[in-house]
């Protein structure tokens, strides 16, 4: 598409990208290594052709903020991320939107996995290494291969977003009946004001649930035969499901509560952080602060990524420390890392960001960490379970049946459909009864249940 041509909102980024450009030594900082790593897509990014990934930008403006000053970049986030917002929704708006996006999530899914593995054969070699050049080495690669892994664990989650609104923009208003003059119930005006339970299905009405029928990836349906069944994987069988009485409570999330008829859950306790480790967050927010000053962004993402994996009490006051210290973009980037953590640990951070009042960044962790490959989501609750951690795996389950497409939440039950089916039906009814029956479809399609 000729520059010309294109929304008026994506002309509009592009330029402002431009000019930001202009402000920074392009040889040096993350600027540096995008136009080294990848300058045909730096370039098609400045004429308007490409809207680069949100990370992308926010690299950028920590770029802004070594060279100038925090409140500099803090001063231009919001309005490069209003630019950057409105350039997608234009972008999303055009012609075949969806399905460039859909194979845009698939071949970044696959960067994902790649990462993953990467990692895991680093820190295998970094086990096994007999010299400490070679140690060094392989923690420069390691900490390459993970900020891989966070950007595309980010674009992954990004790319999600912008395909569930284009979902929900989509979506047609369902007609609830006629009434006796003839004028469909769904066009009349009511004005009786609305409440949450307005968004859910009637109990009383005992309606068929919807089934979809369009293929590919941000849908549950897909044409019979479309999935073959893993080799060598039996079938769960899928009870049925009761239709709720007209005075059942609405079912809430495992996050929070578990099943309807469960009293509520709390997180689990978290150990008070020590003098030391206050003494070690101070240190590493003060350390984090001079490296930025001095524009060493390598040293500085190290650091982020080591204090990722420290002890789950520590995260909140890291979280506070930074984003006293105008470092908030860092922990968003400390948040990524430490969604690659083991899927205990992970369930361990977001309790104890939610327990010191963290709730939005606990509720993120659990999105980022559970934007990894679906089998490795199945293993990481069976191991749960194996510990005797139901609340720990329902936490898991919950967060990855939100953040994720039935089709996508249906291929974490192939390591264990027996064991596995039943626990993800149970967190999908938790969030809707048409969650529930949307997972139940991808199930039999995916041949993992029956």
């Amino acid at each position: 598409m000729a520059v010309e041509q294109l929304p008026g909102r994506v002309r509009e980024f592009a330029h402002y990208l431009t000019d930001l450009l202009d402000r920074l030594d392009q040889g040096d900082g993350w600027c540096g290594v995008f136009w080294q790593r990848d300058p045909d897509g730096m370039r098609a990014c400045l004429d308007g052709r490409e809207v680069p990934p949100w990370d992308v930008v926010e690299a950028l403006l920590r770029d802004l903020a070594a060279r100038y000053a925090p409140a500099t970049a803090a001063a231009e986030t919001g309005r490069a991320r209003a630019l950057h917002d409105a350039a997608l929704a234009a972008r999303d708006a055009l012609p075949g939107a969806r399905d460039a996006l859909a194979d845009r999530l698939d071949v970044m899914l696959r960067e994902q996995r790649y990462a993953a593995d990467r990692q895991a054969a680093l820190s295998r070699r970094l086990a096994a290494a007999t010299s400490r050049a070679e140690a060094d080495a392989l923690r420069l690669d390691l900490s390459w291969a993970r900020d891989d892994h966070t950007r595309a664990t980010a674009r992954c989650a990004e790319l999600r977003a912008r395909l569930d609104r284009l979902d929900r923009l989509d979506r047609p208003a369902r007609p609830e009946g006629d009434d006796e003059g003839g004028t469909p119930a769904h066009a009349r005006p009511d004005p009786r004001p609305r409440t949450p339970s307005d968004p859910a299905p009637r109990p009383d009405t005992h309606r068929k649930p919807r089934r979809r029928t369009q293929g590919g990836a941000r849908f549950a349906g897909a044409a019979a035969g479309e999935w073959d069944a893993p080799a060598g994987v039996p079938p769960a069988v899928v009870p049925p499901v009761a239709v709720p009485s007209a005075g059942a409570r609405a079912p809430r999330g495992a996050r929070f509560a578990g099943a309807a008829d469960e009293p509520p859950e709390r997180p689990a306790p978290v150990e008070p952080v020590t003098g030391d480790g206050r003494a070690a967050v101070a240190g590493a927010v003060a350390r984090l602060a001079g490296l930025r000053r001095a524009g060493r962004t390598g040293e500085a993402h190290a650091l982020l990524a080591e204090a990722a994996h420290w002890p789950a009490a520590r995260l909140p006051l890291l979280a506070a420390a930074l984003r006293e210290a105008g470092l908030g973009a860092d922990w968003a980037t400390l948040l990524w890392e430490a969604a690659s953590l083991p899927a205990g640990r992970l369930v361990a951070a977001a309790d104890a960001l939610t327990a010191a009042g963290h709730r939005t960044d606990g509720e993120q962790i659990l999105r980022h960490g559970t934007a990894r490959p679906a089998a490795e989501i199945g293993h990481g609750v069976l191991a749960l379970v194996a510990e005797g951690r139901d609340r720990e795996a329902r936490v898991l389950l919950d967060a990855y049946v939100r953040g994720h497409a039935p089709r996508e939440a249906a291929l974490s039950a192939e390591p264990d459909p027996p064991r596995l089916v039943p626990l993800l039906l149970r967190a999908a009814r938790d969030v809707s009864e048409e969650t529930h029956w949307d997972l139940v479809h991808a199930l039999r399609v995916a041949g993992l249940a029956i």
